[in-house]
């Protein structure tokens, strides 16, 4: 198994209404998880949605990462215009050429980005799994539903596999 972190869409322009608890509480484990990885050097893929419709443009407040998430230089990015991150972007290629098979996949928004990434793995036969907790939404409902029909993982079993 060799296993990658995504960490999908956490930007400032999606910080509004119940997204900002939802995302504070969601960056919590997100950031344990990312400890995780750091430690191991196992990859983290930070993916940002770009979106000109909305005015969600490189460079701008809104399509940076919020404070509490922020990643390393050395570590991958990929920018996105579509739900599913895999669409029209390297993130298979980036995969298949590090031999990585396994996704844990994290992020904003739970129904729609995080879900359709998910999906997208499955369709290029990786394993993907959901961080539990680790999905945030602007509609608590919508985490537990896709949590329920995705396989999930918790942080405290990735810390347990991962023991050196």
């Amino acid at each position: 198994m060799k296993p990658a972190l995504l960490v999908i869409d956490m930007q400032k322009a999606f910080y509004n209404g119940y997204g900002v608890k939802s995302m504070d509480s969601t960056a919590k484990m997100i950031n344990r998880a990312i400890a995780l990885y750091r430690k191991k050097n196992y990859p983290i893929i930070w993916i940002q949605n770009e979106n000109k419709k909305d005015n969600l443009l490189r460079g701008s407040a809104g399509f940076e990462f919020i404070d509490a998430l922020q990643p390393l230089d050395n570590e991958k990015r990929i920018i996105k215009e579509y739900a599913n991150s895999f669409n029209k972007t390297d993130l298979a290629e980036y995969t298949a050429k590090n031999g990585i098979d396994t996704l844990i996949v994290t992020g904003y928004n739970a129904l729609y980005c995080v879900l359709s990434t998910y999906r997208g793995a499955m369709d290029l036969d990786l394993t993907p799994m959901l961080l539990k907790n680790g999905s945030a939404s602007d509609k608590k409902k919508n985490i537990r539903l896709v949590e329920d029909i995705c396989n999930i993982i918790s942080v405290g079993i990735l810390e347990k596999f991962y023991q050196e």
